[in-house]
């Protein structure tokens, strides 16, 4: 299937300065299969190695960490000679090797021409670890769920996509297509961006089906839980994972320790969320009441939000019924909007980097759900689920900071109304470029 990473992995390959790869995203997102469909294209041959598959491997790295060592028997392993440049050496599940993990400084110091890419579902988790080797030696890349646009060309509908990412001017879309968008749209909140749930959707299997997968992909994280998280940690995460549909179906989302347990505090389960964000299940947004480049200078850490890796997952966290897509809007507007915030978020991510950001004026009145940083200003996005665009709290944020541009986003079409530009939700992953489109236009 497809991914826009691909492109990041053949500049990595031509890249002057390549090190090796740390892939890191979470269970299910398709590290392992981009992989090997890179491998198979771009290079004469792959050398795969699952160190959760065959946990003798490590064997291979408990004497000297000396790379030309490591190859030959390796090249042993497999019954062929591993050559530098012309082969991919890939390293899957690596952190379950500490030894594994820490030759790849060897092989930038003392081979870099062997070409290694490694992955791993919890590698997150494991680079936070005192033990983790310099992160100077490599270099990284984060596969996450398949955004909207890739969910287009998984779908067959790459024209559409082609068609969203050339517009050239802020202006309604024709009808015909924007009805065709939204349809997809609502498709996507119930499947989501897990690789295996989309290829389901594109070949026509059941909803049933579809939800079946993410079912399966939420064992998968609870097993993790249990395997991989420290024993005083286990309940912790399980009680902040399941709390997330209920923390998001409120009309003021900020999350609360005290929604999981009427006794619990921050500090107590501040450590069981940080393992569950470096492991890639969840994203935070953090409150900002005084906005100030650079954004991450105004974070107020203790106060933010909690989504989840995907809408699909959460829809199957929520026992969202497949009966909803066949309701209009329905599935736009469930849990307080929930999801569309969900949706927002997770395209945000994938657009504009690890850090999401949300402003709330001081007395707590108006609250913008999003701000995206540009290199020039700070501009607010506020998400609505539906077709109902008032926004009082954009108006507050203009009033106070006056960016150049203020913008939204909706079910409704593509427009601009005067200071505001609304973009429907379909075209949240072209938000950087409509943002400068819209800057262009105010200056002229």
């Amino acid at each position: 299937m497809k991914r826009d990473i691909y492109a990041d992995l053949v500049r990595w390959k031509n890249s002057t300065r390549r090190k090796p790869l740390i892939v890191r995203g979470a269970r299910q997102t398709g590290k392992t299969y981009i992989l090997q469909a890179f491998g198979r294209k771009e290079f004469d041959g792959i050398f795969y190695f699952n160190f959760e598959e065959n946990s003798s491997l490590d064997s291979l790295f408990s004497e000297r960490l000396d790379p030309q060592r490591i190859i030959a028997h390796l090249s042993l392993l497999s019954r062929k000679k591993i050559l530098p440049g012309q082969h991919l050496i890939v390293f899957d599940e690596i952190q379950i090797s500490n030894n594994a993990l820490n030759s790849l400084k060897y092989f930038q110091e003392k081979a870099p021409g062997y070409v290694i890419a490694a992955a791993g579902s919890l590698l997150g988790v494991k680079l936070s670890s005192p033990k983790s080797f310099p992160v100077g030696k490599v270099n990284f890349l984060d596969l996450l769920p398949m955004t909207f646009y890739e969910f287009l060309d998984g779908m067959g509908e790459s024209g559409l996509r082609d068609y969203l990412e050339n517009l050239d001017q802020i202006a309604p879309l024709p009808e015909v297509f924007h009805l065709q968008l939204i349809d997809l749209l609502r498709r996507y909140y119930f499947c989501g961006g897990m690789p295996e749930a989309v290829s389901c959707m594109a070949k026509g299997d059941s909803f049933t089906d579809v939800r079946q997968v993410h079912r399966e992909i939420l064992t998968s994280y609870t097993l993790d839980f249990a395997k991989h998280a420290k024993s005083s940690d286990i309940p912790k995460l399980s009680h902040i994972w399941n709390s997330i549909v209920e923390q998001l179906a409120r009309e003021n989302k900020k999350f609360m320790f005290s929604a999981i347990r009427k006794s619990a505090r921050a500090r107590d389960y501040e450590n069981a969320l940080i393992w569950l964000e470096d492991a890639g299940l969840i994203l935070r947004a953090f409150c900002v009441n005084n906005p100030k480049r650079p954004l991450t200078g105004s974070l107020q850490r203790n106060i933010f939000k909690v989504y989840a890796l995907d809408v699909g997952i959460l829809g199957a966290m929520a026992n969202l019924p497949a009966e909803i897509l066949v309701n209009g809007e329905q599935i736009f507007n469930e849990f307080s909007g929930a999801f569309t915030e969900n949706y927002s978020a997770q395209q945000l991510r994938a657009v504009a980097g690890n850090s999401l950001q949300y402003w709330k004026n001081k007395n707590g009145r108006a609250e913008v759900d999003f701000l995206v940083e540009t290199a020039t200003d700070i501009h607010p996005l506020e998400v609505k689920a539906g077709v109902n665009l008032k926004s009082k709290s954009l108006h507050s944020f203009d009033s106070k900071y006056a960016p150049s541009c203020l913008f939204r986003t909706s079910l409704c079409n593509l427009r601009r109304d005067g200071k505001i530009c609304n973009i429907p939700l379909y075209l949240i992953h072209s938000l950087p470029s409509l943002i400068s489109k819209c800057i262009e236009r105010t200056r002229q």
